[in-house]
């Protein structure tokens, strides 16, 4: 299959291994790979920021960046929930998604060690709908052990402009879920969206604490 990548601009600007993961992991199933360079911001930024017509403007652009792709596939379950909602004739999946339901794919032959807990991102859960896909995917990866994440289904606080608007909630509620993350035990704390890993992790470094965080496409793309 010919796979056209939606990198994002959050990722490609902070976090660029995880596109490079992504790209490594369906190369190795044996896919074709496609970075169409035209892409930009898919508008959710400027949407949620009250700018309502420059944000539809960014995101109906989606369709003539991508026109004629088989299909898309991004890492960010925030950003494919914008596009979907949004410009719902095209055909863009979540990676675990597109994995789980497209490919009927749980085990990518991926290896690593460690403690994993993970946090179902609000995006993932209430505008797509990604159940427990991320955790059948991880669940299946060698030497890897999940626990349980008390309250997983909490959000993290960061929800965007949220974050900085209502910076001393914000901050309670990333209180409370790195107090779960350090009780779980683990040492690494998985999500499919990076903007909640940002925060998670500014927080866990801040406490000075060893938890790492790591997109589920690092994990399922290593060996």
């Amino acid at each position: 299959m010919r796979v056209s990548i939606f990198i994002t601009c959050f990722n490609d600007t902070l976090f660029p291994g995880t596109g490079r993961a992504m790209v490594e992991l369906l190369e190795r199933l044996g896919h074709e790979v496609e970075f169409r360079p035209q892409q930009t911001c898919c508008g959710q930024m400027h949407l949620n920021a009250g700018y309502r017509d420059e944000g539809l403007a960014l995101c109906r652009r989606m369709a003539e960046v991508f026109d004629g792709a088989e299909v898309i596939v991004t890492p960010s379950a925030s950003c494919a929930g914008h596009v979907r909602e949004h410009v719902p004739e095209l055909p863009v999946h979540e990676l675990c998604a597109f994995l789980t339901g497209v490919l009927g794919v749980e085990d990518v032959g991926a290896r690593r060690s460690g403690r994993v807990a993970y946090h179902p991102t609000c995006h993932s859960l209430r505008a797509l709908g990604l159940g427990d896909a991320p955790l059948r995917l991880l669940g299946a990866v060698r030497e890897l052990q999940l626990v349980e994440l008390e309250g997983a289904e909490e959000c993290c606080g960061f929800g965007g402009t949220f974050a900085v608007k209502n910076a001393d909630v914000s901050t309670a509620m990333l209180e409370d879920k790195l107090a779960a993350i350090e009780r779980s035990g683990a040492d690494t704390v998985a999500a499919v969206d990076n903007s909640c890993l940002m925060q998670i992790g500014g927080g866990l470094r801040r406490r000075g604490s060893p938890v790492a965080v790591a997109h589920v496409a690092e994990i399922l793309a290593a060996t």
